[in-house]
């Protein structure tokens, strides 16, 4: 039996993070100007895309957006299966002199932002790179941290934190899932 799953942020939740994420952004960079999202596939890109909409309302600045796929820079791509599908990495902006912010859902391991941050080397050498990240869970294998956090959630190894994005998955919600069995 494996147990309920736990709400951890609902869809008001998700905005309201996004909201308060942007203005750490922004307390945090003086100068928006040399400030670029970049989102890791999938949900990351949507993610993204909404914190750039935060921004441009805030401060009146439209960041440039573009994408990433690591899929060929992940570390465990031979379990991932014999056809790994990769998907458009879209970087419409030099990286030079730009300040970079890494947007990605969840923060585990930091695997995920090590292949990140091995591909967008492969497309130039940015100013700065930062990471955010609608949940830290926590259990990290490498010494990555994000610099702006939507929301830690403590979590067992067993647990899984699922992101759903209405623009993926048709809802927008964080929630716990897994655990111990009874």
């Amino acid at each position: 039996m494996t147990s309920p799953e736990k709400l951890v942020l609902d869809a008001a939740g998700i905005d309201r993070t996004l909201t308060r994420m942007a203005h750490e952004v922004l307390e945090h960079h003086k100068d928006v100007k040399p400030l670029a999202l970049v989102g890791i596939r999938t949900r990351g890109v949507f993610l993204a895309e909404r914190l750039q909409k935060k921004l441009l309302e805030i401060a009146g600045v439209e960041s440039p957006l573009g994408t990433l796929d690591i899929t060929m820079y992940r570390d465990d791509l031979s379990e991932v299966g014999p056809n790994p599908e990769v998907r458009e990495t879209k970087l419409p902006f030099d990286l030079k002199a730009k300040i970079i912010i890494l947007v990605d859902d969840v923060l585990y391991t930091g695997r995920t932002i090590r292949a990140a941050l091995d591909a967008l080397n492969d497309y130039g050498r940015p100013k700065m790179i930062q990471l955010a990240v609608l949940v830290d869970r926590g259990h990290r294998e490498l010494p990555i941290r994000a610099d702006f956090v939507g929301k830690n959630v403590p979590t067992s190894v067993r647990e899984r934190v699922v992101i759903r994005i209405r623009e993926v998955d048709g809802k927008d919600e964080a929630i716990i899932a897994g655990g111990s069995g009874a």
